[in-house]
């Protein structure tokens, strides 16, 4: 289009046309540009480890490792690949009130590399304290860590294990109640060695939230094992499979539209 001059020399406006094309232009570049937004993980796992008194050097390795194993199995790697976002992880160590210890800090865990990097910081750790078994305070510290989360997650579950009722501190029960209540669920993982009722003791007082399971381990040499099957229940249980009714799962809002577009396909 060739532009025209006014009457003094000068060229004319712009037509409304061009004006509206020009916006329409910068708008889809300015689109292009504007940085995506962060995408949280579909699942946020504290991971609070039992390193009391009770718990032997020996016990305090086979649980770190038994963790670091979990992250390296293929199992897990392929269930955590599954969730859409990956899995956001921290380890805590409890013992008393005042001896929780976040010491691997939250970190993105969605394929064999990250899994693998996690599984290296867990096993370079060194154990925090060896206090008494203050299970309520240790709940509440683990709770708080999610406040510290990168992005918000789908869902927000602490994975706490031990081996022994908490003899010290606030009651497990009322941590419990409200960290439930804050939409946050536990599950437990039991070791047998001190206390051979702990699993009902759990049931009881500790665990909580829609689906709360505990699992058991005999001794310390069947911690990682367990630590396992525990994850990837866990894992499994956030991955948007289906979106059938009552599935509790979040469907997929795209899934409309991909239905749509399969739809005019075969038109």
């Amino acid at each position: 289009m060739i532009a025209r001059e006014n009457c003094d020399g000068r060229p004319r406006s712009l037509s409304v046309h061009a004006r509206i094309a020009n916006f329409c232009v910068a708008v889809v570049i300015a689109s292009y540009l504007k940085a995506a937004p962060a995408v949280g993980a579909g699942l946020a796992l504290v991971l609070a480890i039992d390193v009391s008194a009770s718990v032997t050097a020996d016990s305090y390795v086979l649980q770190r490792n038994g963790i670091a194993r979990a992250f390296e199995s293929p199992r897990l790697v392929d269930a955590m690949s599954a969730v859409p976002g990956g899995i956001e992880v921290l380890v805590l160590e409890w013992s008393d009130p005042d001896q929780t210890k976040v010491t691997v800090g939250w970190q993105r865990v969605g394929d064999p590399h990250s899994a693998a990097a996690f599984a290296a910081a867990v096993r370079s750790t060194k154990r925090s304290s060896n206090g008494l078994t203050a299970i309520g305070p240790a709940l509440l510290a683990a709770a708080s860590a999610f406040d510290s989360l990168p992005e918000p997650a789908g869902r927000r579950i602490i994975d706490i294990s031990g081996d022994g009722m908490a003899n010290f501190g606030l009651p497990p029960t009322a941590a419990r109640d409200r960290i439930v209540a804050a939409g946050i669920s536990i599950n437990g993982l039991v070791i047998l060695t001190e206390e051979s009722w702990l699993e009902g003791y759990y049931r009881s007082n500790v665990i909580g939230g829609p689906g709360a399971f505990v699992l058991v381990a005999q001794d310390f040499s069947s911690f990682a094992d367990t630590m396992l099957r525990k994850l990837v229940r866990e894992v499994a249980g956030t991955v948007p499979a289906t979106s059938s009714p009552g599935s509790g799962l979040c469907p997929n809002p795209l899934a409309p539209l991909a239905e749509r577009r399969r739809t005019a396909q075969m038109q």
